[in-house]
C-alpha cells in the first residue's frame, strides 16, 4: 500500500508544474551543486552568508537576466547553471512557435563562458534571451522582500482581479482586437501621412500629365515633324535647287542627258568589239538608268512640295512644346516623355488607391473598435464583482498575517482611450491603520507591509490559476511569533495549489515545510565551498531547534520544534 501512494505521489509530480532539478557548476563559491526538489512547501535555511543568495543569482541566469563573468569561479572553464521544469501542456503553443520541441521533463540550461559570452538552451536547442525570459517566466518566479514593486503596476493589478473573475479567455480575445487596432491605428496615420503628402504633389503632377497627355506621344515621329518642318522652312530654296538640277541634266546641247547618251553610243559599238567591253557597257547601261531614275525621283518630291503657311504654324507649334517637354523633364526622346507620362498616370492611380486604403482601414478599425467595446464592458462588469471578493479574501487574509486594521479597496476609472486592459484604469487603495483615509497602495504601504499584502495576493491568485513555480526570498523578516506562525500556514496552503519555495530564517515557516533543505559552507582543498543538501526528519528537526535558540541547541528548543512541526 505505501508503494501504491508513492507511486501516485510521483505520477502527481510528474504532472504537476514544477521545478525538479537545480544543477549548478563553477560559478561563484559553487563547485558543484546537484539537488533535486519535490511537489509542495520547499523550506530552505542556512546561516547569513553561506551561498542562499548565490543560488538565487545562478537561477536568475534561468529568467535571463544578465550574466556577469565576475561569477565564474575558474576563469579556465565555462559556468553552468541548469534547471529541469516539469512543464505544463498548457505551453506547448509557445513551444510550436518558437519551433521549440515540448518535452517533459523541460530543461533551460545558461552557459557563460570564460571569454565573457553567454549562451542560453531550452531542451538542448539554442535559443536568444528573449525567448529565455518569456519561457522561464511561465515556469518560475522568484520573489524577495524588496522585490514588490510589480504590485504597484497597473499590468500586475489588473492581472490580480481577472484571475479572481476568469477573465483569461475575455481578456485574451480583448487584446487580440487591441493589438490589431492599435497596429491598424499605426497604418492609417501613415497612409494619412502620405495622402498629405501627395496632395501637396498632386497638383502639379497632376497639371505634368495633363501637358503630356494633350500630345499623342505613341503616334508621334520625332524626327519626320523636324524633317517636315524643315522641308516647309525650305521650299524655295529646295525648289532652286532642284531646277538647277533639272536643267543641268536634261539641257540639249550642255546637259548631262546629251552626253550620257553620247557616251552610251560608243560604248555600244566597242562592246561588239570583246567581251570585256560588253561587260561595262552592261554595268553604264545599269548605272545611267538609276541616275535617270534619282532625276526623275528629285522631280517628283519637288512637285509634292507645296508652301503652306497654316502647316509650318502647326508643325512650329508642336515641336516648340515638344522641345518645352524635353527641357522641363529634362529628356531628349519622345520615349522618355512616354515614360514620364506612365510614371505620372501610376502615382494618380496610387493617390486614389491610397484614399481606398484609407477608407477601407478607418472601417476595419471602427469594427476591432465596436468588439473592443462590446469586450471591455464585459471585462468591467466582472472586475466589478471580482473586486468585492478580492477585497473579502484579502482582508481576511491581512488580518491572519497580523494586519487586522487594514482596508483595501480596487478603484476602476474609465479611461479616455482603450488600453491593454479595456477602457478603464486600476487603482488599488490601502490603509493598514484604522481612522484613516484610503490612498493609493504605493504610497500608503510601508517595507514591513508590502511582503505580507504580496504573499496574501500570491495566495489568492494560486487558488485561481496554475501559477509557476513561486520562490520566496525571506518575505517574512521583520516579522515573529503568531504572525510568523500565520505566515507558515498560509505558505503551506499555498503549495497545496503550487510548488512553493521558501527561504526563511524563522522556524515557525521551516516548521511547515513538506521538504527541508539546508544551504551550507565548507572549506575543501583550502577553498570556501556553498552547497545544499537535503535534511532527514531528524535533520529537519534539530535545524528548526536551532533556528529557535541559536548555535546551542537546548532541550527546551529541541520540544519547541517537535510542537511547530506537530501543529498543522
Amino acid at each position: 500500500m505505501e508503494k501504491v501512494g508513492v507511486f501516485f505521489e510521483a505520477v502527481f509530480s510528474y504532472l504537476c508544474l514544477m521545478l525538479n532539478r537545480i544543477f549548478i557548476q563553477n560559478f561563484a563559491l559553487i563547485d558543484t551543486l546537484d539537488i533535486h526538489l519535490n511537489k509542495g512547501l520547499q523550506v530552505i535555511t542556512g546561516e547569513t552568508g553561506a551561498g542562499k543568495s548565490i543560488i538565487l543569482g545562478a537561477l536568475r541566469l534561468i529568467l535571463g537576466e544578465r550574466a556577469d563573468i565576475k561569477s565564474i569561479a575558474n576563469q579556465d572553464k565555462k559556468s553552468v547553471v541548469e534547471a529541469e521544469f516539469v512543464a505544463s501542456e498548457r505551453l506547448t503553443p509557445f513551444f510550436d512557435e518558437h519551433d521549440l520541441d515540448f518535452e517533459n521533463p523541460t530543461i533551460i540550461r545558461r552557459e557563460i563562458l570564460p571569454s565573457g559570452k553567454s549562451r542560453a538552451f531550452v531542451n538542448d536547442v539554442p535559443v536568444t534571451l528573449d525567448v529565455l525570459k518569456m519561457l522561464s517566466s511561465k515556469l518560475i518566479d522568484i520573489h524577495s522582500q524588496f522585490e514588490t514593486s510589480q504590485l504597484f503596476t497597473d499590468a500586475f493589478q489588473f492581472k490580480m482581479i481577472d484571475r479572481l473573475c476568469d477573465n483569461k479567455l475575455i481578456i485574451e480575445d480583448y487584446q487580440k482586437h487591441f493589438r490589431v487596432y492599435k497596429s491598424l491605428t499605426k497604418v492609417l496615420n501613415s497612409l494619412r501621412e502620405k495622402l498629405a503628402q501627395s496632395n501637396k504633389e498632386s497638383d502639379y503632377n497632376n497639371f505634368l500629365l495633363q501637358e503630356l497627355e494633350e500630345l499623342p506621344l505613341e503616334d508621334l515621329d520625332w524626327e519626320e515633324l523636324q524633317n517636315q518642318l524643315s522641308i516647309q522652312e525650305n521650299t524655295e530654296a529646295i525648289a532652286e535647287n532642284v531646277n538647277q538640277i533639272l536643267n543641268s541634266f536634261y539641257q540639249e546641247e550642255y546637259g548631262v542627258e546629251p552626253q550620257l547618251n553620247d557616251i552610251n553610243n560608243k560604248l555600244s559599238k566597242l562592246a561588239s568589239f570583246s567581251s570585256a567591253f560588253e561587260e561595262l557597257y552592261a554595268r553604264w547601261e545599269s548605272a545611267v538608268l538609276e541616275m535617270k531614275d534619282i532625276v526623275n525621283e528629285i522631280s517628283n518630291e519637288s512637285d509634292k512640295i507645296s508652301v503652306n503657311p497654316e502647316e509650318i504654324f502647326i508643325l512650329t507649334e508642336k515641336i516648340n512644346k515638344i522641345n518645352a517637354l524635353f527641357l522641363k523633364h529634362q529628356v531628349h526622346s519622345i520615349e522618355e516623355l512616354i515614360d514620364i507620362r506612365q510614371n505620372l498616370e501610376t502615382e494618380k492611380n496610387s493617390f486614389d488607391d491610397l484614399e481606398a486604403q484609407i477608407e477601407e482601414t478607418q472601417a476595419t478599425i471602427e469594427r476591432e473598435l465596436a468588439a473592443m467595446r462590446e469586450l471591455s464592458e464585459t471585462l468591467h462588469r466582472h472586475r466589478e464583482e471580482a473586486a468585492e471578493t478580492f477585497k473579502a479574501k484579502i482582508q481576511a487574509l491581512l488580518s491572519q498575517l497580523g494586519l487586522d486594521k487594514a482596508k483595501i479597496e480596487v478603484k476602476f476609472t474609465p479611461s479616455e482611450d482603450y488600453n491593454l486592459y479595456g477602457k478603464e484604469d486600476i487603482e488599488i487603495l490601502f490603509q493598514a491603520n484604522s481612522g484613516f483615509p484610503l490612498k493609493p497602495i504605493h504610497s500608503a504601504i510601508s517595507g514591513g507591509e508590502r511582503s505580507r499584502v504580496m504573499l496574501a495576493i500570491k495566495k489568492i491568485m494560486a487558488e485561481n490559476e496554475e501559477l509557476p513555480t513561486l520562490i520566496l526570498d525571506e518575505i517574512d523578516t521583520g516579522v515573529s511569533g503568531r504572525i510568523a506562525e500565520e505566515i507558515g500556514k498560509v505558505m503551506r496552503e499555498m503549495s497545496k495549489d503550487m510548488q512553493l519555495i521558501v527561504i526563511t530564517h524563522l522556524a515557525q515557516v521551516a516548521a511547515k515545510g513538506s521538504h527541508h533543505y539546508k544551504v551550507i559552507k565548507e572549506d575543501y582543498e583550502g577553498r570556501t565551498r556553498s552547497n545544499i543538501i537535503p535534511l532527514s526528519a531528524e535533520e529537519k528537526l534539530k535545524e528548526i531547534a536551532q533556528l529557535i535558540s541559536g548555535s546551542k541547541i537546548t532541550d527546551a528548543a529541541i520540544q519547541q520544534a517537535k510542537e511547530l512541526m506537530a501543529k498543522e
